[in-house]
Formats: structure tokens, sequence, C-alpha cells
């Protein structure tokens, strides 16, 4: 019993450390944003599939990451697969692979999700902008410190890409922090 406790107490710590920065943006310590808001719909079915990482800001997670890329699959019980893989240090690098699944939460507009990597942490997964031909998707979190510019091909031309960055600007992003990916 007493090594239940122990990991309870554990897991009460983690999940108190991850609900800080939400806390302190509650009570002004954060920095004061208009809430995020996403796209209006997303039809699942057409996001699923590969999406090619144009930038990013820079993520631990990410560290030595080249030619970042995600495939989403649909799961037989409603959540979606996430399939990141990137090469590390070089194009020619060696695969690095990690294997997630992320829920919707808001089935309204199937534009706010979470994804889980370990669970049972999820992080928020908000697509608040994409191609009217679903080409490019811009994903986030509200808090902003996640930013990623996707693409369904290996590149994307300048006047798409700053046009991007000027709506993520509007939305609160510092589009200064974005790192270019290398892709083959």
């Amino acid at each position: 019993m007493k090594r239940f406790l122990s990991v309870l107490q554990i897991l009460s710590i983690l999940a108190a450390i991850a609900v800080m920065p939400s806390v302190a943006q509650a009570f002004g310590r954060g920095n004061a944003q208009p809430e995020l808001t996403t796209v209006p719909y997303v039809d699942l079915n057409r996001y699923l599939g590969r999406w090619y990482e144009i930038s990013s800001i820079p993520q631990s997670f990410q560290k030595g990451c080249t030619a970042t890329r995600a495939t989403y699959t649909a799961n037989s019980d409603g959540t979606i697969g996430v399939l990141n893989e990137c090469n590390l240090n070089s194009i020619d690098g060696k695969l690095k692979q990690a294997n997630g699944k992320a829920k919707v939460v808001d089935t309204t507009t199937n534009a706010k999700l979470k994804v889980s990597f370990f669970w049972p942490f999820y992080g928020d997964y908000w697509i608040v902008d994409l191609g009217s031909n679903y080409e490019y998707a811009a994903v986030g979190a509200p808090n902003r410190d996640y930013l990623w510019i996707l693409s369904r091909n290996t590149t994307m031309d300048e006047l798409t890409y700053n046009e991007i960055l000027e709506r993520m600007t509007a939305k609160g992003f510092d589009v200064s922090r974005l790192v270019k990916q290398v892709q083959p």
C-alpha cells in the first residue's frame, strides 16, 4: 500500500506541474493574450496522411531532428494514430520515430485535439490555419509555446509561407522563433 501511495503522490505532483503555466496565466503572471482561435472546421479524413514540417518553434523533444514528418491514421476506437519521424542530425541520419495518439476534444470543429506520446500526459494540438485543399496547416497551442507549419509537400513557396506567418503573428505567435526545417 505504501508503494501505491508513492506512485499516486508522484502522479499528483506531475499533474500539478503540468497545469502551472495555465494557472500562472490565469492569475496574470503570464503573457496576456487573446484567446487563440482555430479554423472553423477540419474534415479529419482529409487531414489524415503524411505532413512535412516546414518550420517550427524548436522543442527539446525534436533536438537533432532533420526531415521531420508526421503521419496521421484513423484508429478503430475513434482516435487518430500519430507517427512522428525524423532523421537525426542529417537527411541521411538515423531514423527516429515516436508513436502516439490524438483525440478530438472539440467535436464541433475537430480543430482542437490532445496528443499523447506518453500516457497519461496529453498536449494541445490546435489546428489554427489550414489550406482550402488541405495542402498546408499551422498547428499550435493556446500558450503559443508550440507552432508547426506543415505541408503535404517537402517545400512551400515563399508567398504562401509569408502569408501564414502574417496570420500567425496576428494570432499572437512569435514567428521570429520559427526555425525552418531541412527536407529532402
